[in-house]
């Protein structure tokens, strides 16, 4: 995303489910509300996987896309902390 400040990048390449959303989370718990990590994925359940765990949580996916052949990449904004 053009623009967009990223605060944290999240390699998970070559990881399959749950590990993706997993190393996700923990980025994410070191960050602060507001931030905003891009995370990258080969799992194609990632698809799925990661608009239902941002609304679980709270964090706002920003943007969800697949790049080439198997790269699926996320932006995901910290939720506030309760």
């Amino acid at each position: 995303m053009e623009g967009l400040k990223v605060d944290k990048v999240v390699d998970t390449k070559g990881m399959l489910c749950p590990m993706p959303v997993v190393k996700a989370k923990l980025a994410l718990e070191e960050m602060k509300p507001g931030q905003v990590a891009k995370v990258l994925s080969t799992d194609p359940g990632s698809m799925k996987d990661f608009p239902a765990w941002c609304q679980e949580t709270g964090n706002r996916l920003l943007l969800a896309q697949e790049e080439g052949k198997r790269l699926y990449t996320f932006f995901i904004e910290k939720g506030k902390e309760a």
